[in-house]
C-alpha cells in the first residue's frame, strides 16, 4: 500500500526558517516525541538544530503506552546513550523534571558566562517537535497556567513567541516542524494514525486499515506488550484471521450500515483517545 501521505503547509515552511533564526539565542532544546511513536516523531534535522547546546529529549503521552513498552525504551534509550525523561503533558506528571533538565542544561552556558566575567541571565529554552506531540500542553504546565493555544489538531502554533517560566529560564514555544518530505510510508501511516500530521494530507480508510494491519502485527511479535482485547470486546469481531480493509469493511457492515468512511474515523478516534488500550504503534529496534 502506497502513502504518498505529504503535509508540508506554508506556515511550516515558514516557521522552520524563523526557529532556524531563533535558535542562534537558545542555550537548551526540549525535543518532544510521541510516546506511541518515538522513532517516527524524531525530526532528522534535530542533531543538526541543537550542535553543541543542551538538549532534553522528552517522550509525552506516556499514559497511551504500556509500563512494558516504556521499560523496553528505557533499556534502548540508554543503550544509545540517552536519557529520556517521561511526561504526561496533558495530565501534568514528570514535568517538574523537565524543568529542572532544562536548567541544569543551562547551568553549563551560564558556568562559562561567569568565566568570561560576564553575569548569568535566564537559560533560554525552545520547545521542538511534530505537530500536535504535547509541546503546548507542556509548555503550559512548565508555566501553571494557559499562555499556549493547544488543541488536539496538528498544527495550532503559528508564531514563535517568548514566555517567561521563573527567573531561571525563558522559553521559546515554535509551532510544530515536518521534514519537508517524509522518506518512509511507514512513519508516514504512523504519524496519521497517531494524528500527528494534518489530516488534509490523508485518507482516514487507508490510514485506518494500516492501523488494524500495524495492531495484528503487534500482537503476534510483540510478546505480550501489544493486546487487541479491548479492541475486540468493543467492536465484537476478531481482526486476528483478516487483512486491515477486509476488517474495516466486515465491521461497517456490523456496525455502521456499510459506511467504511464512519468506521474509518471511529476506529482511529477511538485509537487516538485511547478506548483500545495503551498501544505502542513502535518498540524498539532489535538490538
Amino acid at each position: 500500500m502506497s502513502s504518498s501521505i505529504q503535509w508540508y503547509p506554508g506556515h511550516i515552511a515558514k516557521a522552520e526558517r524563523a526557529l532556524k533564526e531563533q535558535l542562534k539565542r537558545v542555550d537548551v532544546v526540549l525535543e518532544v516525541r510521541d510516546a506511541r511513536i518515538p522513532l517516527a516523531t524524531h525530526h532528522p534535522q534535530t542533531a543538526q538544530w541543537v550542535g553543541a547546546k543542551g538538549r532534553v529529549l522528552v517522550i509525552n503521552r506516556l499514559d497511551m503506552i504500556t509500563p512494558a513498552a516504556r521499560q523496553r525504551w528505557e533499556e534502548w534509550f540508554r543503550m544509545q546513550g540517552e536519557k529520556p525523561y517521561y511526561t504526561d503533558a496533558q495530565h501534568g506528571k514528570g514535568v517538574k523534571a523537565i524543568s529542572q533538565a532544562a536548567q541544569d542544561a543551562g547551568a553549563q552556558m551560564n558556568a562559562r558566562r561567569r568565566e568570561r566575567g560576564m553575569l548569568p541571565r535566564p537559560v533560554r529554552a525552545v520547545v521542538i517537535g511534530f505537530p500536535n506531540v504535547g509541546k503546548s500542553a507542556l509548555i503550559n504546565r512548565l508555566l501553571n497556567r494557559r499562555v499556549v493555544e493547544s488543541a488536539a489538531r496538528a498544527g495550532v502554533t503559528r508564531q514563535l513567541r517568548w514566555v517567561r517560566i521563573s527567573e531561571e529560564i525563558e522559553l521559546l514555544d515554535a509551532p510544530g516542524v515536518i521534514p519537508a518530505r517524509i522518506e518512509d510510508d511507514e512513519n508516514a501511516f504512523k504519524l496519521a494514525i497517531c494524528d500527528d500530521i494534518g489530516e488534509a494530507s490523508y485518507d482516514n480508510y487507508l490510514v485506518a486499515a494500516k492501523l488494524v494491519d500495524l495492531l495484528t502485527y503487534l500482537e503476534a511479535t510483540s510478546e505480550g506488550i501489544v493486546s487487541l482485547n479491548l479492541l475486540q470486546s468493543r467492536y465484537e469481531l476478531n481482526p486476528i484471521s483478516t487483512e486491515g480493509d477486509e476488517y474495516l469493511q466486515a465491521l461497517a457492515k456490523l456496525r455502521y450500515k456499510g459506511d467504511v468512511e464512519r468506521t474509518a474515523r471511529q476506529l482511529l478516534t477511538d485509537f487516538r483517545k485511547g478506548l483500545l488500550g495503551q498501544i505502542p504503534l513502535e518498540l524498539p529496534p532489535q538490538v
